[in-house]
């Protein structure tokens, strides 16, 4: 026998015991509060026969019929537990009510021993809930967290009971009928609260903070991977994920089950113990074409660089667009003739592609330059150093002037928190360029770099 049902079995044997007590000082002493309180204590036994039997089930492994295991069958119990709780509730509300209305008459004997035993029932109850709460904290076992909670909520209507027989013991023998209905308010409460955490469990309801905890260590991987569909459930204790990501498709098998395999790590150290499963799907159609026609504009000779390639849909069909960096020397007939080379080589690729536009642009050739001086620059570098205060809170942490063929290029370095996305950074950097440009017209070219 596990430790789990050990537990279980503790809770079982205590039950019985103050059934029989709770319900035999209840009668002898006509206490509808302490009969209402034995009656508390049977769903309690019911609950514990519920835990023992379920942590048994729920302990199997999984088997074919059952390939995610019997965790469920804990959830099962703990709702035909709060069943009952709302029946035997019901009951206790109506016999407090009939005879606060004196409908039913009390003959409430508040006799000694019936305070004494409350006492030791209150003294068990602290007992039982403490197991139940440490074993249920170690094993993260949604039953026996249910039982504590039960064994919680006797503790309050055992106090509460304690203090009717006082109140009847002092002459208002209502003060009994008032404490079984308190009882019973809180068994609907305890009920209530039951059903809705085990309904959820049942019907897949994503974890509180389980998605988004998954999808921030997935962020946090390098190179970054892209999630196309998380789904997190859990049972008994334990977290279930589906997690389909998507990979270069020129990956090979390798690199994408390398990514599969980031994905599962990151995924069980932020949920521990989960059961994740992760399927590698290539990106979307359109990403595999701007791959295909990149590589087959390239396999042209000539061609020196490409980018902006660009796949659209226009009315079903499939269009390329793309900017070919050809050597500056060439005639515009021969750059046309590169191109027409180009266009014809990505309808042989991909033949699904209907039509292939291209945009010519001159590759600049490697020029002199030398470190530029004088008045203006430094007019210029006060300008700069102003504005990168202005943006950042900080000077540059480099600025360099050099003077080329095409005029005077500017390189900056700005000091970036590390904390910031590669985006809020490109933006800053953008419009610090912005910023020079418009203050410092003179100056051909300006490259900002940002780092931390």
């Amino acid at each position: 026998m596990n430790a789990q049902r050990r537990t279980a079995l503790v809770s079982v044997v205590a039950a019985s015991a103050l059934i029989a007590l709770k319900l035999t000082t209840g009668l002898l002493t006509h206490s509808l509060g302490l009969v209402s309180e034995a009656l508390h204590s049977a769903t309690d036994l019911v609950a514990a026969l519920l835990t023992f039997f379920t942590v048994g089930v729920a302990a199997r492994p999984a088997d074919r019929g059952h390939p995610y295991g019997h965790g469920k069958a804990e959830h099962l119990g703990a709702l035909a537990e709060a069943t009952i709780l709302v029946g035997v509730a019901l009951v206790i509300v109506y016999r407090a009510i009939a005879t606060l209305a004196g409908s039913v008459h009390a003959t409430v004997e508040p006799h000694w021993y019936a305070i004494a035993v409350v006492g030791v029932v209150i003294a068990i109850d602290v007992s039982r809930a403490t197991i139940s709460a440490r074993a249920a904290r170690r094993f993260g076992s949604p039953a026996l967290e249910m039982n504590a909670l039960h064994f919680l909520g006797d503790l309050v209507g055992s106090a509460a009971v304690l203090v009717g027989l006082l109140v009847a013991r002092a002459g208002w023998s209502g003060g009994d009928s008032v404490a079984a209905l308190f009882v019973a308010v809180l068994v609907l409460a305890a009920a209530a609260r039951l059903m809705r955490r085990n309904v959820d469990v049942l019907m897949d309801r994503a974890p509180a903070g389980a998605e988004d905890a998954v999808r921030r260590v997935i962020g946090e991987l390098e190179p970054r991977i892209s999630v196309r569909r998380l789904r997190v459930r859990q049972a008994a204790g334990r977290h279930f994920a589906d997690v389909v990501i998507g990979v270069s498709p020129g990956a090979a098998v390798g690199q994408g089950h390398a990514a599969a395999d980031a994905v599962e790590a990151a995924v069980q150290r932020a949920l521990p113990q989960t059961d994740v499963v992760v399927h590698v799907e290539p990106e979307e159609q359109a990403a595999l074409l701007r791959e295909r026609a990149h590589e087959a504009a390239l396999s042209v000779r000539r061609v020196r660089e490409i980018h902006n390639v660009t796949v659209v849909d226009v009315d079903g069909r499939s269009e390329v667009s793309l900017h070919l960096k050809l050597p500056g020397e060439l005639t515009l007939d021969e750059a046309h003739a590169v191109a027409n080379e180009v266009e014809r080589a990505i309808h042989a690729a991909i033949p699904e592609v209907d039509a292939v536009r291209t945009h010519l642009e001159p590759l600049t050739e490697q020029s002199a330059a030398a470190p530029a001086a004088g008045s203006r620059v430094a007019t210029d570098a006060e300008l700069i150093a102003r504005i990168v205060r202005e943006e950042t809170g900080v000077p540059p942490r480099e600025l360099r002037f050099l003077d080329t063929g095409d005029g005077l290029v500017a390189f900056l370095t700005l000091a970036v928190a590390g904390g910031e996305t590669l985006a809020q950074a490109h933006a800053r950097a953008s419009q610090v360029e912005e910023r020079i440009r418009r203050a410092c017209p003179d100056i051909a070219e300006v490259t900002v770099h940002t780092e931390p």
